[in-house]
């Protein structure tokens, strides 16, 4: 997991190369283990295919370099309005045990016509969870971001193990 310290820093990375009129602001920048997502507002007049379009070259060109130096793949999201589309983005597999009850639940929302397959159900599981757990979420994030924050302050295991032989 990324730090909060750290997640600032990307984004001031982003906000560095990023051309000024690419967006009208920068809101957000969010980063797991594989990917990197810039979010930015766009004007209302403008659309999402058009948006696409004026800025390609360049977003291909920050997307690279950032690519290269934090090992992630780039992901690109526009923000209008209340309306949010996020583009060039990964669905990564992820693999779980579950036992037979919990098929169920998928296998019903496949039956139900909800989802495709089994991991269409699943995807729709975490969706749904994400939006009704959200503040919850958001507390466990900044809870982990805190650990990882007073581990990082502590002492330094190796180095007192190595001055103990």
């Amino acid at each position: 997991m990324i730090t909060s310290e750290q997640n600032e820093q990307l984004r001031a990375w982003f906000a560095e190369r990023l051309p000024v009129d690419i967006y009208e602001s920068l809101l957000s920048v969010t980063v797991d283990r594989e990917e990197i997502t810039v979010l930015g507002a766009i004007p209302a007049a403008e659309s999402v295919a058009a948006f696409r379009e004026r800025t390609r070259e360049q977003r291909i060109e920050v997307a690279r370099e950032a690519e290269e130096l934090y090992r992630r793949k780039v992901a690109w999201a526009v923000q209008s309005g209340e309306d949010k589309t996020v583009f060039t983005h990964l669905a990564v597999p992820v693999m779980t045990r579950l036992r037979q009850s919990e098929r169920q639940v998928l296998d019903t929302l496949v039956a139900g016509g909800v989802a495709r397959s089994r991991a269409d159900a699943l995807a729709w599981c975490v969706r749904l969870v994400g939006r009704n757990t959200d503040p919850w979420l958001t507390e466990l994030r900044e809870s982990l971001a805190r650990v990882q924050q007073v581990r990082a302050e502590g002492p330094d295991v190796t180095d007192s193990q190595k001055s103990a032989s």
